[in-house]
């Protein structure tokens, strides 16, 4: 998958080989709209994208589906490769490699499964157009975490924008 971004405040980490390793996949999915879903974490008041980390035994494609399907309620089809962004978290000892696709639904928006901790965070499914969620982001994040995925969600939809111009 095509590189587009390395995240990181200070310098780049030159030895990465102490820190944690995390792989990811996430996507920007289209409905029939033309909107796209975004999970909206109100706790602090911070969009992201659909997604999470890849389970032993997983490939990105299965984590993707997975998670859309808890995240968003949503069967999806994904369409094509974005890109991956990974990020040098050392603030909190981890790499990620996170990789996006561009996905659209599949049939009906169903109910979600939230875990705990994203029911703690007051998260909710938001279905915006994509130069909506842009804006959303114009806001800069205080915590450490928000700030790296600010910086990659923002990769992936300006990636996204384009392609679908196209």
């Amino acid at each position: 998958m095509n590189l587009l971004k390395e995240i990181y405040f200070g310098e780049k980490p030159i030895n990465t080989e102490s820190l944690d390793h995390r792989q990811s996949s996430r996507a920007v999915v289209f409905d029939n709209e033309n909107n796209i879903a975004i999970l909206y974490i109100k706790t602090s008041d911070f969009p992201k994208l659909p997604g999470g980390g890849v389970e032993e035994g997983e490939n990105l494609e299965q984590t993707l589906k997975r998670e859309c399907l808890e995240e968003i309620g949503c069967e999806i089809e994904i369409v094509r490769e974005i890109g991956e962004v990974v990020e040098y978290r050392e603030g909190i000892n981890m790499v990620q490699n996170s990789y996006c696709f561009l996905a659209r639904v599949v049939g009906e928006k169903g109910p979600v499964n939230f875990t705990e901790r994203e029911i703690s965070q007051g998260v909710e499914i938001k279905w915006l157009l994509i130069d909506e969620v842009l804006k959303m982001f114009e806001k800069e994040p205080s915590d450490y975490v928000p700030r790296f995925i600010k910086q990659r969600e923002m990769t992936f939809l300006i990636e996204a924008k384009k392609m679908v111009k196209n």
